[in-house]
């Protein structure tokens, strides 16, 4: 019998601080703590050669349930649809008019924060409806 293991999932992207402070607000997660002896990111990141500087960035679940999120750069931009992405569970529960009432609220609360609605795509005889969107940097995602 194989054990449960934790996961990371890591995001390529322009700007690693931008998209996990991103991801902090939709998700609820946080920044950890600045290694010992930093009082700040900033601090700790301007110790790093230039071009490691502001190369990553990471964030996690404060209840330590989640995967913990971790942002790096990279020099291309996204190009097509991701093969994997996040559903954001907001409408567990519910149907039809109320399910898209509680994904309609949270996609404005995300909209607020730079996150791009795509479409709605309605409930149909196999699956509930959902919102797909994108975060600031175009990854794709879904309100579920």
């Amino acid at each position: 019998m194989s054990t449960i293991k934790k996961v990371q999932i890591t995001f390529d992207c322009a700007e690693p601080e931008r998209v996990a402070r991103f991801w902090c607000e939709v998700l609820g997660y946080v920044v950890p703590p600045p290694p010992d002896g930093f009082a700040t990111w900033d601090d700790f990141d301007r110790t790093l050669p230039p071009e490691r500087q502001g190369a990553s960035f990471a964030c996690g679940d404060p209840s330590g349930v989640g995967p913990r999120l971790y942002f790096q750069r990279v020099p291309e931009g996204k190009v097509v649809k991701n093969r994997v992405h996040l559903d954001v569970r907001v409408g567990t529960g519910l149907v039809g008019e109320e399910r898209l009432a509680a994904l309609e609220a949270e996609c404005v609360r995300l909209e607020a924060l730079g996150a791009v609605r795509v479409r709605v795509l309605l409930a149909d005889e196999h699956n509930e409806s959902c919102i797909l969107m994108q975060d600031v940097e175009g990854n794709e995602f879904c309100l579920d």
